[in-house]
């Protein structure tokens, strides 16, 4: 029985990158490059008729930023996954991402594969995140004295939420039931204020420009 293909776009100026990373996309068993843009108001103007699953995003694009894009992308396609991928990992474009709607965001250093598994957890539900922007997303969040606290466990829901984790890994690693984790994630999201798990990580950002 054949996987579902999930389908992907790539939003990426440097087209010899944008090749290399289509190739081996392309190569997977269960996703499929559908389109690839190297200038952003093309992007903007095509993705809707592409109708992606998941969308990869450069940050730095000619005339317009991946952050932008991914703003605009969102009014139109509220069901899109992004993924920024880019060469910075600055806090401040972090939590802009994550404030347009990014539901993921990792270095370009990270290997293909990696790049073909974040796919993957996007599709189905995760954040998948480079580690040290987890950390930085985490640490974030520890630092803010007037947020109520979570218990120990929606402390450890909340990190492997950030991380990337979906919540069947998530109730794996926990040795606790799918609804248990959801009864969670709706605990944590009433305590922060927030009604999705992008809020949330935008949230934790936020709270080292206030």
């Amino acid at each position: 029985m054949s996987l579902p293909v999930i389908r992907v776009s790539i939003v990426e100026d440097d087209e010899a990158y944008c090749s290399i990373l289509r190739q081996h996309l392309d190569q997977t068993e269960d996703i499929r490059c559908i389109s690839c843009y190297h200038d952003p108001q093309q992007a903007i103007n095509n993705l809707p008729t592409d109708q992606p699953d998941v969308v990869l995003m450069d940050l730095n694009l000619p005339g317009k930023s991946g952050i932008e894009c991914i703003a605009e992308l969102l009014i139109r396609m509220t069901a899109l996954q992004a993924i920024m991928l880019t060469v910075f990992e600055q806090d401040e474009q972090v939590f802009a991402a994550l404030e347009a709607g990014a539901c993921g965001y990792l270095v370009k250093r990270n290997s293909l594969s990696r790049i073909a598994d974040a796919i993957r957890e996007a599709h189905e539900g995760g954040s998948p995140m480079s580690a040290n922007i987890a950390r930085m997303v985490v640490a974030s969040f520890r630092r803010d004295p007037s947020q109520q606290p979570l218990s120990p466990q929606e402390s450890e829901v909340l990190a492997r939420l950030a991380h990337g984790d979906t919540y069947a890994a998530i109730a794996a690693e926990m040795n606790i039931a799918v609804h248990t984790v959801r009864n969670y994630i709706r605990r944590i999201y009433t305590k922060l204020h927030v009604h999705s798990r992008t809020e949330a990580v935008a949230k934790f950002m936020s709270q080292k420009h206030h």
